[in-house]
C-alpha cells in the first residue's frame, strides 16, 4: 500500500506497493486508452524509452472493444498489452457522461448508447466492477457520476450522495470480484472519486463521507474540465486536509506540467493527462525552457534537438527540422518521435520532482521551473 516517506509543506514523497510492482510518487500514469499510447507507442517503448512507472487504460473503451470478457480469456491487460507493471482503469463514468448520447440516469446506473455503433448499454457500480475485474487491472476506479461545470448546487449535492451510494456498492462488488476462482487479480486494488463540482463546502462533505470507508487510495475528480486554474488550486487546497494521510492522492485528468508542479505543491501524489501524446501530434512538445510549436516556420533548417537536455531517443537522434518535415509531410514517424519525447519529459519531470523533495528543495524547483514551463518559445 501506501508509503509516506517524507514532506516538504504540503508536498508528499512516497511510495505505493502493488501486486504488480511499487511505483515512486509523485507519479504520472501514461494513457493507454485502448490499452496502447497513440502515436505508435508500445507498452515496451514506456518501460525502456519513457520511463513509466504506471499505464492507465479506458474501461468504457475496452468494454466497447475488443470486450474486457475477450481480455479476460487471453488472461488480462498485462498479457493482452505486454506491460508488465502497475495498471490503474478508470471507471468508464466520465466517458459515459461525456462521450456516450442519449444517456439516462437512475439509482442502478446509467443506460447510454455507444459512440461506435449506437447499441444501447447499461453500466452501473457493479457493472464498471466487473469489467476492471476482468480486464485485471492492478487499480480500479469506483464508478461515479461526473457532473458538469458550472452545475447546480442542489443538483451538485444529490450527485455526491448518488456518488457516495454507487462508491459502496463498488466496495462490495470488489469484495465479491476477488474471491472468486476465476478472477485473475485477486489483490484488485479500489480507489474512491470525490465530487461537488467547485462547491467548497461538497467537497469537504463528499470527502470526509467516502473517507469513512476505508478504501485504498482517494481521487479528486470533475476537475480540470474547463473551470479556471485557479478554482482548481483552491479545490484541491480546501480538500486536501479531509484526505487520509496514509493513503494514496489522484487528481484525475490533470494536466499541463505546471499544474503538476501545483498539485505536488498542494500535496497530490498522482497524475494523469492526455495532454503529452495528444498535444505531441500536433506539434507542441514541452522542452526545460518552455513549449516549442513545430508547425512554426523557423524550426525549418534548425539541426538543433527538441531539448538540449533531454536524453529522450528523440532527441538524441533527431532535429527539429527533421521532426517538422515529418509532421508536414503527415508521416506516422512524426507520432511515436514526438509522442516519446513528451512523454518522456513528463516522467522526467516527476523524476525531479521526486529529487527535489528528497532534498529539501522542492519549493525553490516549483518557483523556478513554473515559470519556464508556462512559457511559449
Amino acid at each position: 500500500m501506501y508509503k509516506l516517506i517524507k514532506t516538504e509543506n504540503r508536498a508528499r514523497l512516497g511510495e505505493f506497493n502493488t501486486v504488480h510492482g511499487t511505483f515512486k510518487t509523485p507519479a504520472f500514469m501514461n494513457v493507454a486508452t485502448a490499452a496502447a499510447i497513440k502515436g505508435g507507442v508500445s507498452a515496451i517503448d514506456l518501460k525502456n524509452e519513457v520511463r513509466c512507472q504506471v499505464m492507465l487504460s479506458n474501461t468504457y473503451h475496452l468494454h466497447l472493444r475488443p470486450g474486457d470478457k475477450l481480455i479476460h480469456d487471453l488472461g488480462g491487460l498485462h498479457k493482452f498489452t505486454g506491460w508488465q507493471g502497475p495498471i490503474l482503469t478508470d471507471s468508464g463514468g466520465f466517458q459515459v457522461f461525456s462521450l456516450a448520447s442519449l444517456r439516462n440516469i437512475t439509482e442502478e446506473g446509467v443506460t447510454f448508447q455507444s459512440h461506435i455503433d449506437g447499441k444501447r448499454i447499461f453500466m452501473g457500480p457493479e457493472e464498471s466492477m466487473q469489467i476492471q475485474s476482468n480486464l485485471a487491472s492492478t487499480i480500479a476506479m469506483a464508478f461515479d457520476e461526473c457532473v458538469e461545470n458550472p452545475a447546480e448546487y442542489s443538483y451538485a449535492k444529490e450527485s455526491c450522495k448518488r456518488t457516495t451510494r454507487w462508491l459502496e456498492r463498488c466496495k462490495k462488488e470488489m469484495v465479491r470480484l476477488n474471491s472468486l476462482d476465476s478472477t485473475i487479480n485477486k489483490n484488485q486494488l479500489l480507489f474512491g472519486i470525490n465530487q461537488g463540482c467547485t462547491f467548497d463546502d461538497l467537497r469537504i462533505e463528499h470527502m470526509k463521507t467516502i473517507a469513512e470507508l476505508d478504501l485504498d487510495g482517494y481521487a479528486i475528480g470533475g476537475l480540470a474540465v474547463g473551470e479556471p486554474a485557479e478554482d482548481m488550486y483552491r479545490i484541491i487546497e480546501s480538500v486536501e486536509p479531509f484526505m487520509p494521510k496514509n493513503k494514496i492522492r489522484y487528481l484525475m485528468g490533470v494536466g499541463t506540467p505546471v499544474n503538476i508542479i501545483e498539485g505536488v505543491w498542494r500535496g497530490v501524489d498522482l497524475f494523469d493527462c492526455v495532454m503529452p501524446s495528444r498535444n505531441a501530434r500536433h506539434g507542441h512538445l514541452f522542452t526545460e525552457e518552455g513549449i516549442i510549436n513545430l508547425n512554426n516556420e523557423k524550426y525549418k533548417a534548425d539541426l538543433n534537438p527538441i531539448d538540449s537536455t533531454c536524453d529522450c531517443p528523440t532527441c538524441k537522434n533527431h532535429s527539429r527540422a527533421y521532426l517538422r518535415h515529418l509532421l508536414k509531410s503527415g508521416e506516422l514517424l512524426y507520432h511515436r518521435l514526438s509522442v516519446i519525447h513528451n512523454l518522456h519529459f513528463y516522467n522526467k519531470l516527476m523524476e525531479n520532482i521526486r529529487q527535489a523533495l528528497e532534498e529539501n528543495r522542492f519549493e525553490a524547483f516549483k518557483n523556478e521551473k513554473t515559470e519556464k514551463y508556462g512559457r511559449r518559445i
